[in-house]
């Protein structure tokens, strides 16, 4: 409960869909090739995921036409998973991965894909409305090194605070509730 309701406040929060400066989505986005699970690798600490181990997000349509989004992290203080169901709608064009996303009401935030790894789609590089929301997500729950740094360095780049960076502990999962 305690990450549904803090994933709405981020959103309240945030509540914008602008796109950082010097951020672009990238384009020839295929909705159908991003759905699915993903992991999160890396992330910029946040009070809606702060002691989060083993986050996932997996995404899926909904019959409107939008993204149906459920993120679910493993709380060590809590002992339980945590989930928070979301939706995503596109922000100019359905080839873009921009997005924005919502998990309370009518307040949306930005989910901007600024790096893919296209045609394989298996790892993807998003920022929110500004730079203080930044994540690495990838198919598998575990990536090599290589991706690790080149997601540093892009952060670091385009101004991130890529020091404060998290690698989010994806190993030897709790049972499922």
């Amino acid at each position: 409960m305690r990450y549904l309701m803090a994933s709405a406040c981020m959103v309240l929060f945030a509540g914008c869909t602008g796109l950082p400066k010097g951020i672009e989505p990238v384009q020839g986005f295929e909705i159908d090739r991003y759905l699915g699970k993903w992991y999160e690798i890396a992330r910029l600490d946040h009070s809606f995921e702060q002691g989060l181990s083993h986050v996932s997000a997996e995404y899926s349509l909904r019959d409107d036409g939008g993204v149906a989004v459920l993120n679910r992290g493993y709380s060590t203080e809590d002992s339980a998973w945590q989930e928070a169901d979301g939706k995503a709608y596109f922000v100019r064009n359905a080839d873009e991965g921009y997005l924005k996303v919502s998990f309370f009401g009518p307040f949306y935030g930005a989910y901007v894909v600024f790096e893919l790894d296209k045609p394989d789609y298996q790892y993807a590089f998003i920022a929110g409305n500004d730079r203080s929301y930044l994540w690495l997500l990838a198919r598998t729950p575990q990536v090599d090194e290589a991706l690790k740094a080149h997601f540093i360095e892009r952060a670091k780049a385009l101004g991130f605070a890529a020091d404060e960076l998290i690698f989010v502990e994806q190993e030897n999962p709790p049972p499922a509730d």
